[in-house]
């Protein structure tokens, strides 16, 4: 991230907050493929639509809206980006860390980043949800990679405790609530488009992924330099290569979690609803 992108982000980011009217939000989310009908229970107060918004853009990836709301969620305000840039689609990381250094110029400490994976653990089928409780970087590249500006936190940020525990077990809860089973592990990214060949994800499982996708990682790099609280969500929509007996396609991902989306909703809406927000300060 040299000097002149961290200032046109930062000028981008005056103009976004300008455009909602200065709000003042305690949450934000990022819904991933298939996610983005998690907001439908919620009272949408604004949107604007990435393509207006010029370090977004458009995304043509289907299942990603490509929206960012303000909406309200009982007695929280909530920054929502209804799809995501990938890192096979752009050329830069502006438009993937985006949405996150945005949240955190608007005083969002907390972020729940969802996605869709393909499972290379045994236990994990097509419909399910897992909770993540730590990362693989296998993209090739960091978003934090460049000269350093005290604007994107620490030169070596520690990711230790990335994903926060305290909002895994308030995940945990808040499916529980809903009669809803969650699982948990840990996520790999790869940088896509191609899905992994059967020796990529057999390598995988030794190292202890649980599942495999294109997104999430670098969003949670930056959201952990930054300073804030991360949650994550993967909907589980395929076996990973090597672990299944069908052809993987981007149109079974859209179905599976169009299935799931009842589940996806419910818990989504009972952890930000229940959301401790006096405690969003603590890691």
């Amino acid at each position: 991230m040299n000097p002149l992108q961290t200032t046109y982000l930062r000028e981008q980011a005056e103009r976004v907050r300008e455009r909602l009217g200065n709000p003042t939000p305690t949450v934000a989310a990022v819904l991933g493929s298939g996610w983005g009908a998690a907001l439908d229970d919620w009272r949408i107060e604004q949107t604007l639509a990435y393509e207006s918004i010029p370090v977004l853009g458009s995304s043509a990836v289907k299942g990603h809206a490509g929206k960012l709301h303000l909406a309200d969620a009982d007695s929280h305000t909530c920054l929502i980006f209804q799809g995501r840039r990938h890192w096979y689609g752009c050329t830069a990381w502006d438009p993937i860390i985006f949405p996150v250094y945005l949240a955190h110029c608007l005083g969002v400490r907390t972020i729940l980043l969802t996605n869709a994976a393909g499972g290379i653990r045994d236990d994990l089928d097509p419909g399910d949800l897992m909770v993540i409780d730590d990362h693989i970087n296998a993209m090739g590249a960091n978003p934090l990679r460049g000269p350093h500006q005290p604007d994107w936190g620490p030169r070596f940020p520690d990711l230790t405790r990335l994903y926060t525990p305290a909002l895994q077990g308030q995940l945990m809860h808040a499916a529980a609530t809903v009669d809803v089973v969650l699982k948990q592990g840990t996520y790999l990214a790869v940088s896509g488009p191609s899905y992994e060949t059967p020796a990529e994800v057999r390598a995988y499982a030794t190292m202890g992924a649980a599942a495999v996708g294109m997104s999430t990682v670098p969003e949670a790099i930056v959201a952990g330099a930054l300073g804030m609280r991360v949650a994550g969500l993967s909907c589980i929509t395929n076996r990973a290569a090597a672990t299944g007996n069908e052809a993987l396609s981007h149109d079974e991902v859209i179905a599976i979690t169009a299935a799931a989306t009842p589940r996806m909703r419910a818990v989504v809406g009972a952890f930000i609803r229940d959301l401790d927000t006096p405690a969003r300060e603590e890691k």
